[in-house]
């Protein structure tokens, strides 16, 4: 645990000290890990909408010549098609070592000029080493530290942002109200240039909004003056990705982990599966083709006691796994868990046990999400 002194600041510190936040280290910054309880905060955000601090991911831009150049870039780093990426889209996308494994998952938009790419905070400043180490003449790689990151999430978000009068930036950019899932673009509201993109954490409907760091407080404070609005700290964003079955870096993905055994092949786009030419495409599509030796899966545990992430994974007198993310899921009025286990045991329905502090819990492998993602997409009617 770093000293307070040695922690940065959020541009929300005061905010969150004054809302009465319970602040804790987290990726060398002090930020609030709850309000009026996780509990409270997670079931708020899922029923009404919860704004989320989360400025101390990285935010980056990146710029070439021309667009096709760019792409062609981010593809000698990732497994996503970003050549295909259409303008005002967003990418999921896996930052790859040269063995294969996950050096970072991240957001990648293309705004139509560049492409502007949202890293986890805790490996950002790695992140940028490794590009600037790949970094070809021509492209720019620019560190949006000067910028806050908020989260708007929850089903009355869109409701909420409908108030505020968002105004493309420029005629080609799509008006705020026809921003699907995944797709962002960047409005002016009361004098300040905002990025947002429909997307988020939680498995919950919701936004992304990009703020110079100056301007933040006032735009949380926007938020917040709305009825559906609390503030939410890191507790819930936790318990709320668990339930979404997405994974954190640096506890379910590592560099030693993986697209394949992540059970994110999803996010190596079609392309790229037939012609490779990512980091690590030997390792990673022959794990694809002809199997992993494990799986990342989620587990509905019996009883009331959780699974935190180290419990180890048995069946008979054999450990076949361990747990990578765990805990109570308010949603569920459960105990539920990601763990790593061996491909043949990973199906669904597999009956396995954990070992909680000594003790053996039953634990049955599901399909994940644990709660089903209210995300709304092309095609919806919202």
């Amino acid at each position: 645990m770093a000293d307070d002194a040695d922690l940065k600041t959020l541009p929300l510190d005061g905010l969150h000290r004054r809302l009465g936040a319970r602040m804790v280290p987290f990726a060398g910054y002090a930020m609030p890990i709850q309000y009026e309880g996780i509990i409270a905060e997670h079931n708020w955000t899922r029923q009404k909408a919860g704004l989320f601090d989360v400025s101390h991911m990285g935010q980056l831009l990146v710029e070439g010549p021309d667009g096709a150049a760019v792409a062609d870039w981010l593809e000698s780093l990732a497994p996503g098609d970003f050549k295909a990426l259409q303008p005002h889209r967003v990418r999921y996308s896996l930052l790859l070592a040269d063995n294969g494994g996950v050096l970072d998952d991240l957001m990648v938009t293309n705004t139509g000029r560049r492409f502007y790419l949202v890293v986890n905070g805790a490996t950002k400043h790695d992140d940028i080493a490794h590009m600037e180490a790949r970094r070809p003449a021509g492209i720019t790689l620019h560190h949006m530290d000067d910028h806050a990151l908020l989260a708007l999430q929850g089903p009355a978000a869109v409701t909420v942002m409908s108030r505020f009068d968002l105004v493309p930036e420029t005629a080609d950019q799509p008006a705020f109200a026809d921003l699907k899932f995944m797709a962002g673009a960047r409005y002016r509201w009361n004098g300040m240039l905002l990025g947002i993109t429909r997307s988020g954490y939680t498995g919950e409907d919701g936004y992304e909004i990009s703020v110079p760091a100056a301007e933040a407080e006032a735009l949380a404070e926007a938020l917040l003056a709305h009825d559906e609005v609390r503030p939410i700290g890191l507790g819930a964003r936790d318990s709320l990705r668990l339930e979404a079955g997405l994974p954190l870096y640096g506890h379910d993905l590592t560099p030693d982990i993986t697209p394949v055994e992540a059970d994110l092949s999803f996010a190596i786009s079609k392309r790229r599966k037939a012609e490779g030419g990512f980091p690590g495409a030997a390792r990673v599509l022959d794990q694809l083709f002809n199997g992993a030796a494990r799986k990342r899966v989620g587990l509905a545990i019996d009883g009331r006691m959780p699974a935190r992430e180290g419990a180890t994974v048995w069946t008979g007198d054999r450990q076949v796994g361990v747990v990578t993310s765990g805990g109570f899921a308010p949603s569920l009025n459960a105990p539920i868990a990601m763990a790593y286990v061996e491909t043949p045991l990973a199906g669904d329905g597999t009956a396995l046990e954990i070992d909680v502090r000594g003790k053996r819990i039953a634990a049955t492998v599901v399909p994940m999400p644990f709660k089903a993602k209210n995300y709304v997409r092309e095609g919806d009617r919202k």
